[in-house]
């Protein structure tokens, strides 16, 4: 049988850490220790000594993680890192939707509609 759809085989074998995750491992070092021990360390590369916290990457020897360091990936990674994470608040404004509670296109109508009687 098989995957039938190898596209989506590929893409998902390429996931890596999201920048808010990495983020949280930086300012956490529980977090980061609570993701390290969900690893089996026979497994990892390097027996998971040498591990790039910016990049969510492991290495095989400490020589490769240097040379990864002074690398463009990991400088344009930790500039991404540098500027702050957008809100679920922010998010929520770049699409139209308000927090209180009247919507994007709802306003106060009434105004509009009253007419005014001269005498």
């Amino acid at each position: 049988m098989g995957v039938t759809n190898k596209r989506t085989l590929s893409k998902t074998r390429r996931k890596t850490r999201d920048l808010d995750q990495i983020k949280a491992d930086l300012l956490s070092p529980k977090h980061l220790a609570q993701f390290k021990q969900t690893k089996a360390p026979e497994d990892l590369p390097g027996l998971g000594k040498w591990y790039c916290t910016e990049c969510a990457k492991w290495y095989e020897t400490e020589v490769s993680l240097v040379v990864h360091r002074k690398g463009k990936p990991h400088k344009r990674r930790v500039k991404q890192l540098r500027e702050e994470p957008y809100t679920q608040k922010e998010a929520e404004a770049a699409i139209g939707l308000r927090t209180d509670n009247q919507g994007p296109y709802r306003q106060d109508k009434t105004a509009e509609n009253e007419i005014t009687m001269t005498t």
